[in-house]
C-alpha cells in the first residue's frame, strides 16, 4: 500500500524528507503587524526575528484551512496520516480533522488518520519519521495508528527560551514578571505534558545555566534512551544547539541524533535563540 505523511509546517522537515516523496508539508500563515508571512519554503528567519524585535506587537498565526489539508490528502496515496501541532495550542488539528472528513465524503475507500502530536516543531518531525518506520516495517494501518499513538504518549518535549517577549506580548506573562526575569536574566526551562499544554520545570538565572538544568532533568528522565532518537531544534543558535547535544551525548546514549533550524511557527513560538528538545 502506498503511504503520504503530512505535516503541519510547524515540523521542520530534514532534507531526506522533504527529498522523499512521501512527506509533505501544510503551510501556516504569520502575521507580523501589516506583513503576512506563508510558512513554507520562502520562509526567511533572519527577515522574520528582525520583523518581531522591531514590533511591539505580538506576531500572530493562522492555521491551515480543511481545503488546504484535503488538497494535501488529495495524493492517490491508500493510506494517509496528517500531523498536527498540540492541539492545545493551535487549530491545525482540528482543521486536519475537517479535512480528513470532506475528503473521505469524496474517497470513502481511503485510510486517513490525523495525529495531534501534543508537542511542535521537532516534535511532529519524530512522529513523521515513527509513522513511515512503521509502514516500512508493513504494518497495517490501524497497527500504524496504535503504534504512534504510544509512542505519542511517552516522547517527552523540553525547551528554553533566550526571551521571554514573545510570551509577554502575546498575555501569557504578565509585563511585570517579563522585566523581571528579564532584570534577573532568569530563564525558564519547560516541557510540553502529556496533554499538549505547557507548564514550566525549573527557573534558572543565566542562559547557559538554564540549558544545562534541561540536560540534567533529560538524562534523569529519559527512558531506554538508546531506542530513540535524539531530536534538537534551534532558533538562530547552532554552537547552542550543538553544545546540548554534546552534553547529552557524554550523559545517554541515544539511537540517532537529530538537530535542525526552526521553520516559521516553531520561530514564532520559541524566538530568537531558543532550543527545543524532544526524545
Amino acid at each position: 500500500m502506498s503511504y503520504k505523511i503530512i505535516l503541519d509546517s510547524c515540523g521542520e522537515l530534514t532534507e531526506k524528507m522533504k527529498e522523499d516523496g512521501r512527506f509533505a508539508s501544510v503551510p501556516l500563515t504569520i502575521q507580523v503587524d501589516d506583513h503576512t508571512i506563508i510558512d513554507d519554503e520562502t520562509f526567511d528567519q533572519a527577515d522574520f526575528l528582525k520583523r518581531v524585535a522591531k514590533s511591539p506587537n505580538c506576531p500572530k498565526s493562522a492555521c491551515p484551512s480543511p481545503e488546504a489539508y484535503k488538497n494535501a490528502y488529495d495524493c492517490g496515496a491508500d493510506h494517509l496520516y496528517a500531523v498536527t501541532l498540540s492541539a492545545e495550542l493551535s487549530g491545525s488539528y482540528n482543521s486536519a480533522v475537517l479535512g480528513k472528513n470532506i475528503y473521505l465524503e469524496e474517497h470513502p475507500e481511503k485510510k486517513v488518520y490525523v495525529f495531534n502530536s501534543c508537542s511542535a516543531s521537532i516534535g511532529e518531525t519524530l512522529v513523521g519519521l515513527k509513522i513511515q518506520e512503521c509502514e516500512e516495517a508493513g504494518m497495517p494501518f490501524e497497527k500504524v495508528v496504535e503504534t504512534v499513538e504510544a509512542y505519542i504518549a511517552e516522547k517527552r518535549t523540553y525547551f528554553v527560551l533566550e526571551s521571554l517577549e514573545t510570551l509577554r506580548k502575546n498575555g501569557r506573562l504578565s509585563t511585570m514578571k517579563a522585566f523581571l526575569a528579564t532584570a534577573l536574566k532568569i530563564k525558564p526551562v519547560m516541557q510540553g505534558t502529556r496533554n499538549g499544554t505547557i507548564e514550566p520545570l525549573a527557573q534558572v538565572r543565566g542562559i547557559n545555566k538554564a540549558l544545562v538544568r534541561m540536560v540534567d532533568l533529560v538524562a534523569e528522565q529519559a527512558e531506554h534512551p538508546e531506542t530513540k532518537i535524539l531530536a534538537i531544534s534551534h532558533c538562530n543558535c547552532p554552537e547552542r544547539a550543538q553544545m546540548v547535544k554534546d552534553a547529552l551525548l557524554a550523559r545517554i546514549r541515544v539511537k540517532d541524533v537529530i538537530v535542525l533550524d526552526t521553520r516559521g511557527i516553531s520561530s514564532l513560538y520559541a524566538n530568537d535563540g531558543g532550543i527545543i528538545l524532544v526524545i
